[in-house]
């Protein structure tokens, strides 16, 4: 039991891949705590998973974009476990769809407190806890809007790139305190986002990524227990040390990188950056 005596948070726990995460991390020994912002769907996921795995897993209803809720939830995880050893910061919604000129404004500002806030207001209540503790693993999902532009659906790549660099910086600012902090590209999932790609219509989202979308319904997406697997391996000890990294569970060899840990904590490898022209081959800029 790779995570046996470990406690963790998952938020957006109820559905989709947050509840395949917590699948995942209490087969392998976890007591864990999931949250999202409908208790109906929240109590199923309980009752789910707890019946699946037979560890102690809790539910909580949160919104993680609002700081008094944010430190509500580290507190039930305190209170029901007794110590937070794991915190996935699963929660996101893709917002609105379509031009930016076009689109709600509130929508969009709604949707990047969501998933920017989202992601920093659980880190923020659940550090001072992982410093005393001397240890803890910090998960942040991030998404396709991270690494390459998202027409029309601004709001998402725009936060979901802010949370890949808040993850790389908050890693860097706990480092010396055994906290790992590490972000996870889990691939193109057939999710509820991709059937609000799919409703929205070519129009809203542009023909190209309707298009894309709609091969990727068809062909079955990535996998969401790949994606579950990398978070239980980050969660884990084997990933001791590794940290401030973008990982995919698709295409990154992440089982194997315990092996390259002193490369890794010296160079930029898994990291954004920006790309200047000798790295196509232009002997110009």
């Amino acid at each position: 039991m790779k995570l046996d005596g470990r406690a963790a948070v998952v938020t957006g726990g109820s559905q989709g891949l947050g509840l395949a995460v917590a699948g995942a991390l209490a087969a392998e020994g976890a007591d864990v705590l999931i949250c999202g912002r409908g208790e109906e769907a929240l109590d199923k996921a309980r009752r789910q998973l707890s019946a699946r795995t037979g560890g102690r897993v809790v539910a909580a209803v949160a919104d993680v974009s609002r700081p008094e809720d944010s430190e509500r939830l580290v507190s039930s995880a305190l209170d029901a476990f007794g110590r937070l050893d794991v915190l996935v910061n699963n929660a996101g919604v893709y917002g609105p769809m379509g031009l930016l000129e076009d689109v709600d404004w509130g929508e969009w500002a709604r949707a990047v407190e969501i998933n920017l806030l989202g992601t920093v207001l659980p880190c923020r209540a659940a550090l001072r806890h992982m410093k005393n503790a001397g240890h803890g693993k910090i998960i942040n999902l991030s998404g396709g809007g991270a690494t390459a532009p998202m027409p029309r659906i601004s709001a998402y790549a725009a936060s979901k790139a802010a949370v890949v660099r808040f993850t790389e910086t908050l890693a860097e600012e706990v480092r010396q305190d055994g906290i790992d902090v590490n972000a996870v590209a889990p691939g193109a999932l057939n999710t509820r986002l991709l059937e609000q790609v799919l409703s929205a219509g070519a129009e809203r989202v542009g023909a190209d990524y309707y298009e894309k979308s709609v091969r990727q319904k068809q062909q079955g997406g990535a996998s969401m227990d790949s994606a579950a697997a990398l978070c239980v391996f980050l969660a884990s000890a084997r990933s001791d040390g590794l940290t401030g990294k973008l990982i995919s569970a698709v295409w990154d060899p992440w089982e194997t990188l315990p092996a390259h840990a002193t490369a890794l904590a010296k160079s930029d490898i898994y990291t954004l950056r920006r790309i200047v022209p000798k790295d196509r081959g232009e002997d110009w800029g």
